[in-house]
């Protein structure tokens, strides 16, 4: 009996801890779904963003409920906080170049300069980004190769984001013979760009001289288009307009190598 009077104190806390665990653990998961639907719902947020905000404060309840759990056994927090600042310490010499990712990793997800399904260029590797959480960046190559990028590497790096604007300018040249009528070629490029729906209207086709090269005259031309035609447009026109020019008599040189004999 007195034995059971000895143990009695620690069984009880150690149900009251069972208890506050569960109720730490499922308050967690309750919060955090909370967070995350709050964010995911406004459509100007990333979905990105969301996660890692519900992350965040789910480790922060299970924070609060294991130093709950450990002051029920006589465990002060000052003490729980000095031994944590310790193993921080230690922890964060060992993993300095993890830690760097993780630094990384919050400051991407809060800026944002890439999200989910965009075609971003990082330090000269291209891709579309199929993940991104605070260790690492996952893109796709568009020949379907996967690159683990740590975050670190990424947020040191120029990027280049393809998919940040809804439309983006197409920029082709086209030289033609010298001895070719310039406008002629011109209102070809013209009539092929404006004959196709996936060129905007505003701002308008623009066709100009734009240099005199050793073998032609090059002209340069400016479309505007949604982003996600920006691949097949440029292939249709450069085909489109070999057509054309084919059609039209215009022709398109190439570099001539002439031999020159001296008199005698």
């Amino acid at each position: 009996m007195d034995q059971m009077g000895v143990y009695m104190p620690l069984i009880i806390n150690a149900a009251k801890a069972l208890i506050v665990l569960i109720i730490g653990w499922f308050l967690a998961g309750f919060l955090a779904g909370i967070v995350r639907k709050r964010i995911v719902s406004h459509p100007q947020i990333d979905d990105t963003i969301g996660g890692f905000a519900a992350s965040i404060v789910r480790w922060l309840v299970l924070l609060v409920t294991v130093i709950a759990i450990l002051q029920l056994f006589g465990i002060e927090a000052t003490s729980l906080v000095a031994v944590l600042g310790a193993g921080t310490l230690a922890v964060g010499l060992a993993l300095q170049g993890t830690l760097s990712d993780i630094a990384a990793g919050v400051m991407l997800i809060i800026f944002r300069p890439y999200k989910i399904g965009q075609f971003v260029d990082v330090g000269g590797t291209s891709g579309t980004v199929k993940d991104l959480n605070i260790f690492v960046t996952e893109l796709v190559t568009p020949d379907n190769v996967q690159i683990i990028m740590p975050n670190g590497k990424a947020w040191g790096a120029v990027i280049t984001n393809f998919s940040a604007h809804d439309t983006r300018r197409l920029d082709l040249t086209f030289g033609i013979d010298y001895g070719d009528d310039a406008d002629k070629a011109t209102q070809i490029i013209l009539d092929v760009a404006n004959a196709d729906d996936r060129v905007l209207k505003d701002p308008e086709a623009w066709v100009r001289v734009t240099n005199l090269g050793d073998s032609s005259v090059d002209l340069g031309v400016r479309l505007w288009c949604n982003a996600g035609d920006y691949w097949e447009l440029k292939f249709h026109m450069l085909k489109t307009v070999k057509e054309a020019f084919d059609a039209g008599g215009i022709s398109i040189p190439y570099p001539h190598a002439v031999e020159i004999q001296k008199a005698g």
